[in-house]
């Protein structure tokens, strides 16, 4: 590391999206690797609408590994971020910038501190598997600054040991976690199934009910049901494995009535192995049931899916539409049923053209739109402002990205800490 001074900063930028499972991830076998009971299947969402940015940099002139998570500094003397770390040093690279007269050795990885600043355009710890982008934005930024040589997969395997569904995230589309049987885990890895331009037509609202921590995280929350639910086994021996076969297939033939009732099904299936566990967890709440309600009536009505609907270990809803027009009636409905306390601007995010879809443009159009034709005349139905805090529009996207240039780095180049 010999160079004029010992004031450098070397520093990598990336942004990682998150992803929703539509086969669930829940049991580990092994909690020190994370390893899972079952195959999971995922959709990752676009990094444009649902990411994390985090930049991660080294200097001599660090003293000690820091980071910092949405402004403010967090430990790293977790067992997640020193396997993460630990993993990625070992399979570090020579590192040489001849204009700036630095350069690495692979050894100098393992004696440098790093400081590390990541951000989560969406709510932590909510159930929007906040920490599977942050962990596979990590993994992949520090891969990035290290020149580790490894393909994604190999990548996928480390961040794994951050968080299960991270190893998702290092894909974009549609994306299976393979459980693997080696005791080592270094078979338990992410495949891309197909890209996200695969099966373009999908859109995706996700209907945020609560941006608060849950009261159960999924770590205890698996280690409960793993401990005290028959159901979970039942599921994951007998269930799930089935029913990855069937989901490969319908994404491969792009057919939407199998994949909405797989969906479906599964996140049922997930919630009731909560419900089974003991003591019981509730991550939906009424509003979380009050969306399946809606969403089946009008499946029921058409006669055919329109829209899958899936949670996580949340109230949130994930809600999978079969093309752009169908989003549009799917949100013509969530806003008739929860409408807005605060301007549509804020309520609306991400892709806001499907409100052009929906026909709507002001609160004045929410006000006015009729009830849903499969709501029964005779039946008045009722509203609930203020229910939903705001709607996301996105669709399936990319895998991680570096960002080039220092205005999207999160650490500032002269003194490494956060700007």
């Amino acid at each position: 590391m010999a160079e004029e001074s010992s004031n450098w900063i070397v520093m990598v930028t990336a942004k990682s999206p998150t992803n929703i499972a539509v086969i669930k991830y829940w049991g580990k076998r092994d909690e020190t690797l994370i390893l899972p009971i079952n195959d999971s299947i995922s959709v990752t969402l676009d990094p444009d609408h649902l990411c994390t940015t985090t930049t991660v940099a080294v200097s001599p002139a660090f003293q000690s590994d820091r980071m910092w998570l949405n402004g403010k500094e967090i430990s790293l003397s977790g067992h997640r971020y020193q396997n993460c770390l630990r993993e990625i040093r070992q399979r570090a690279s020579e590192y040489e910038d001849e204009k700036r007269g630095i350069r690495i050795s692979k050894e100098d990885w393992g004696k440098l501190h790093v400081h590390i600043a990541s951000y989560n355009n969406f709510p932590t710890a909510a159930g929007l598997a906040s920490s599977a982008a942050g962990f596979a934005c990590l993994v992949f930024a520090l891969g990035k600054l290290m020149q580790v040589k490894e393909d994604l997969g190999a990548l996928s395997a480390i961040a794994r040991q951050g968080s299960g569904s991270a190893c998702r995230s290092l894909y974009g589309g549609f994306v299976k976690w393979v459980m693997g049987n080696d005791v080592t885990g270094k078979d338990s890895i992410a495949v891309q199934l197909a890209s996200e331009k695969h099966w373009d037509d999908l859109v995706i609202i996700i209907a945020v009910v609560s941006s608060r921590q849950k009261e159960t995280s999924s770590t205890t929350g698996m280690r409960e049901s793993v401990e005290t639910s028959t159901l979970l086994h039942h599921r994951s021996k007998e269930v799930v494995p089935k029913r990855i076969v069937q989901m490969e297939e319908a994404i491969a033939n792009r057919d939407f009535a199998s994949f909405s009732k797989l969906t479906c099904t599964d996140s049922n299936q997930f919630h009731a192995v909560c419900l089974d566990t003991c003591p019981p967890i509730f991550y939906m709440n009424d509003t979380s049931h009050k969306i399946i309600s809606y969403v089946e009536k009008w499946n029921q009505y058409e006669g055919t899916a329109q829209v899958a609907y899936t949670f996580d270990a949340g109230p949130n809803a994930v809600l999978i539409a079969r093309d752009r027009k169908t989003a549009g009636h799917l949100l013509q409905r969530l806003l008739f049923y929860f409408p807005p306390n605060v301007d549509l601007s804020s309520y609306v995010l991400g892709d806001k053209s499907i409100l052009q879809e929906a026909g709507v443009e002001s609160l004045k159009d929410i006000e006015g739109l009729p009830s849903p034709p499969e709501v029964k005349d005779n039946v008045a139905p009722k509203r609930y402002p203020g229910d939903v805090s705001y709607f996301i529009c996105t669709r399936p996207g990319r895998g991680p990205v570096v960002l080039t240039g220092e205005d999207q780095a999160l650490l500032d180049p002269k003194t490494g800490l956060p700007k």
